[in-house]
């Protein structure tokens, strides 16, 4: 809940998200720089763009990253692509308290118009996607890979 979180939470999620990233990437860049057809992806939440209870924290360094994508994707143009990933829940030990019984999964998954949780493997083949050439003409982008959830009602 948002009036029991500490300013040090905030800190630790916007530290980790995206001050490990822009430190990452700033080590980085000369070397992506170097090899063309170079690509960045970047993880974001559906929370960003959703507006989710009990995600604030979350949500604020998130849509800091998508700010990050989107501005070095303008910066690093042409020879650098940038693009991030939003997901809706997955099935990772991360999610394991959110899905920790057969009720919560199954009332979890209908809120996916889909009606299943996201496995690893969704994530992945976007990322795996997005890191390829059959997405050379795209840069800037979050992509919601939810379910549906971002989407539709």
């Amino acid at each position: 809940m948002f009036r029991s979180l500490k300013a040090e939470e905030f800190l630790q999620d916007f530290e980790l998200n995206v001050m490990g990233a822009v430190r990452f990437l700033q080590k980085m860049h000369g070397g992506l720089k170097a090899v063309p057809g170079s690509s960045v992806v970047m993880f974001s939440t559906v929370a960003v763009q959703q507006g989710m209870s009990f995600h604030s924290s979350i949500a604020i360094s998130k849509g800091a990253v998508e700010g990050l994508v989107r501005s070095l994707a303008a910066e690093w143009a042409p020879g650098i692509r940038v693009n991030a990933i939003a997901p809706g829940l997955v099935e990772t030990p991360l999610s394991a308290r959110l899905l920790s019984s057969p009720e919560k999964v199954e009332a979890s998954a209908k809120r996916h118009a889909l009606g299943r949780i996201g496995q690893p493997e969704d994530i992945a083949s976007m990322a795996l996607f997005l890191l390829g050439d059959k997405s050379a003409w795209m840069t800037g982008q979050i992509l919601g890979v939810d379910g549906g959830m971002s989407a539709l009602r």
